[in-house]
């Protein structure tokens, strides 16, 4: 990825202490709950619920559920397309944090015309700071990421195995990096290779924590 494309990031104690400056609305916020459940909830709130893992700390500045825009680059259309997202960073207090983001597709004056993309998967932090994220998307695709933090608020990505059904599009490999910035929103960017086509710009987002 090209350096305009990286997010512009601070250091981890400056991000933490911006981010306690706008707990005020999302402190007690939660994803839904089930009281009768047997076992440890998921929590993507790092004040409520069971104790994060230690081997994902590396990854608690994305622990929350963030919502906001992004644009989307297809070499099948002539011009970029709006889309709202909403992305889930949760866990259960074991060594892994829950992902899943679903997405909206918005016309030119951010309108919604209907429910997007989603996926679903695991970050997986391992013991020499490589991160393992499994992702399955609802178009039938399965991907296998690795990669490492840049720093306190960035972590880069890249694809080491894309599985597919038959009737999905045809993907052979991604990039992502995702950032927090200086004012605490969450930003990411996507390479993808499409229709047998090199890694070409796809996505890109910024989005705003609603919890945690």
């Amino acid at each position: 990825m090209t350096s305009s494309e990286q997010p512009n990031t601070v250091s981890g104690d400056a991000a933490v202490q911006a981010a306690a400056e706008r707990a005020e609305a999302t402190r007690d916020l939660n994803v839904p709950q089930f009281d009768d459940l047997p076992i440890p909830a998921d929590t993507a709130n790092l004040r409520l619920g069971p104790d994060l893992n230690e081997a994902c700390l590396a990854l608690l500045p994305l622990i929350g559920v963030w919502r906001g825009e992004g644009v989307a680059e297809h070499p099948a259309l002539d011009e970029p397309y709006r889309y709202g997202q909403q992305i889930t960073f949760a866990h259960d207090g074991r060594p892994f944090v829950y992902y899943e983001a679903r997405s909206w597709l918005l016309d030119a004056d951010g309108e919604i015309l209907g429910a997007g993309s989603r996926e679903v998967g695991w970050w997986r932090p391992q013991a020499d700071d490589t991160i393992e994220l499994l992702l399955a998307h609802s178009g039938g695709v399965v991907e296998i990421f690795y990669g490492k933090p840049r720093n306190q608020t960035t972590w880069e990505l890249g694809t080491d195995a894309v599985a597919r059904t038959s009737s999905a599009e045809e993907i052979s490999a991604a990039q992502r990096l995702y950032g927090v910035l200086h004012n605490g929103d969450l930003a990411y960017v996507e390479e993808r290779s499409l229709g047998g086509g090199p890694l070409a710009p796809h996505i890109s987002a910024k989005l705003t924590r609603t919890v945690g």
